[in-house]
This record gives structure tokens, sequence and C-alpha cells, in this order.
């Protein structure tokens, strides 16, 4: 039975981090990748953790193991991270159209559990969890991440805009 919850715990964040090493583009293949998308950011435990206190993450647990993520970002953090400044930047030039929003720093789901729901089911929850202080979720997707563009549009995400960082191609979507 998987549980739906947030993370409380050190062994927790741990996790989280084992599974994003498993799946960041440097540990799948090209072919993974098309079918079953990666993760781009990599975090460290501070910043997991401390991003963590500010606003649990949202994880989906198999017994003690964590197996699935939805990382919660406030708004706070948009300088903390590189890979993630462009976004929050090009966010900036979009006010008024959006406002009052938590970014969902990443989302992964370990290859043994995929295709039961839980990609929408963590989304459902970190609504729930964070819907008294925020009124919508927002992400950015690598434009060549196929199968995360297509998930993410199954849940109800719609696109903000496209950019170009650093010779990549990005898509802001929010629920």
């Amino acid at each position: 039975m998987i549980i739906y919850t947030t993370a409380t715990t050190a062994i927790e964040l741990e996790q989280i981090l084992v599974l994003q090493q498993k799946n960041l583009p440097t540990s799948v293949s090209a072919q993974e990748k098309e079918k079953e998308g990666f993760v781009t950011v990599v975090h460290n435990f501070e910043i997991l953790k401390a991003m963590n206190d500010v606003c649990p993450h949202i994880i989906a647990k198999s017994g003690e193991q964590v197996v699935a993520y939805a990382l919660c970002m406030h708004p706070k953090f948009a300088n903390e991270i590189e890979v993630l400044k462009p976004m929050f930047k090009e966010l900036d030039c979009t006010v008024p159209l959006i406002t009052n929003c938590i970014a969902m720093g990443q989302i992964c789901v370990d290859k043994a559990f995929r295709r039961q729901g839980i990609f929408r089911k963590l989304y459902e929850t970190m609504q729930a969890k964070t819907q008294k202080s925020f009124n919508c979720i927002i992400t950015e997707i690598d434009a060549t991440n196929a199968r995360s563009i297509q998930a993410h549009y199954a849940v109800g995400f719609k696109e903000l805009k496209t950019y170009d960082a650093a010779d990549q191609e990005w898509k802001i979507v929010f629920l």
C-alpha cells in the first residue's frame, strides 16, 4: 500500500536524494529518457532540508521506503538553485498573471512504481497541503522531456510560457 504524506525525517530526505540520483540524465539511457523522463536539478541535503523546513515535501512511501516525491519550493528559495533562477526571473515578468504560487521543485516516481497513479496523487496531495497558503502550483519542464510534459498536462497543468535559458528550452506550466 502506498501512503502519501510529507517528509518529516532526515532518512526520508536522504531517500529522496537517492531516488533523484537514479533519475538524472547521466543515470538513464537515451531511450529511457525519452520513454520514462528524467529529473534535471541536483539538490544537496542542506537545501533539501531548508526547503522542507519551510514547506514540507510531498512523498509517497511503500512501507518505510520513499518511492516518489514532489518537492515543495517556497518562492523565498528562488535564488538558491542556479538552474531554477531563470524560471523565477521569467515568472517575475508574468505578474499579475501568476501570483501566490508554490513552485514544485521536482517530481519523481521510482521506476518500479510508475503507471499506478502516483504522479497524480502526489499533485493532489500537494494541492491539499498547500492550498491554504498558495493558490497555484507552478513548475518548469525541460522541453525535451516529453514524458514529463505529457504527464503534467494529463493532471491539469496548463502552459504559461516557453523560454530559453543556457541554450536550453523550458516550459513553465501551472496548476
